[in-house]
């Protein structure tokens, strides 16, 4: 699929973007209190048969997914933001088999919206997985192994 040099639109996510309004009520003199920005949601960004198994937020900043689809035995990581309006920030996803750095899966770059998925084949195994956006990083290690990955229980 190709897509835009440093962007990426998540479809409906686009469109469910946060508006940040404060003001009055026309004629009313009463107070419109700004919306909560709005947290990020997965939106089936691993494609389907992937379902979400684990997540780490990125305070004020968006969320990091973890994935599994049972059929596959692969894990998917995708890290998106709060909000796809704006400019392009510094976001990244990665995942590998618990200590195996030779498996390690990544994406980095400038993007609206989130960055992966990366793929994984890691049936039965633990995995290590985070994320990164604009410099604020996450990640946890050693977590979703065997059947609680392969169940879709989630580990903290």
């Amino acid at each position: 699929m190709k897509r835009a040099v440093g962007t990426r639109v998540a479809g409906a996510a686009l469109l469910a973007a946060a508006t940040t309004v404060t003001g009055l009520v026309a004629g009313t003199g009463t107070a419109v209190a700004a919306p909560d920005r709005a947290a990020a949601t997965y939106n089936k960004e691993c494609g389907t048969g992937y379902t979400k198994v684990n997540e780490i937020p990125i305070p004020d900043r968006g969320t990091v997914f973890l994935t599994y689809n049972a059929a596959t035995g692969k894990n998917c990581v995708v890290t998106k933001r709060n909000s796809s309006a704006g400019s392009p920030l510094w976001v990244g996803s990665w995942l590998q088999r618990n200590q195996e750095l030779k498996s390690k899966q990544e994406e980095y770059g400038r993007f609206t919206s989130y960055a992966g998925p990366v793929y994984l084949d890691a049936k039965g195994k633990c995995v290590d997985w985070g994320g990164e956006i604009d410099g604020y990083v996450v990640a946890r290690y050693k977590t979703n192994c065997s059947t609680l990955a392969q169940t879709g229980q989630q580990t903290r």
